[in-house]
């Protein structure tokens, strides 16, 4: 993913309005961040403990969906898998992120999950430049370059699930 600037992220929201995507609070470190490692932008809402947002590049255009996850575990310990990267992290460390769907269908509740890292640090360890607890990446076949692929499929679908 190339670097972006905050305007291109506030634009590209597709499932909230301008107004609530003016609000939203922006990460602070947009220039450390490894954009040449990222296969999207993806931060948590430190003010709203139940809120993450997602920006991907997409045809040449950026893509931004609000998310929502559960902002408890109930405290029971086990392992879950991120639907995005395959990666296993222990108890709390996968959440059920959910976007509304675009338009009339997300104003009427509809919305579209999917069990995601809850750091949204997906990129990072398919890379392997982060690393997950031990177990949380299984041995695969697969070349780095085609976990990227598949972890940039896995995206896409979810994203292409918000349309009305």
């Amino acid at each position: 993913m190339k670097a972006v600037t905050e305007q291109d992220i506030r634009t590209s929201f597709v499932n909230c309005s301008k107004g609530e995507a003016a609000r939203l609070p922006l990460p602070r470190d947009l220039a450390e961040r490894p954009w040449e490692d990222l296969d999207f932008l993806g931060w948590l809402d430190l003010s709203a403990p139940d809120r993450g947002y997602l920006v991907a590049e997409r045809d040449g255009a950026l893509v931004g969906v609000t998310l929502r996850y559960p902002s408890r575990r109930r405290g029971y310990l086990h392992r879950s898998m991120c639907s995005l990267c395959l990666t296993m992290h222990p108890g709390g460390g996968v959440s059920l992120m959910t976007a509304r769907k675009r338009g009339r269908a997300g104003r009427e509740g509809n919305s579209v999950g999917l069990y995601m890292c809850t750091d949204l640090a997906c990129s990072l360890y398919t890379r392997g430049i982060k690393a997950a607890a031990p177990g949380g990446r299984m041995e695969e076949s697969l070349t780095v370059e085609e976990q990227i692929e598949r972890t940039r499929a896995n995206l896409f679908g979810f994203l292409d699930q918000l349309a009305p």
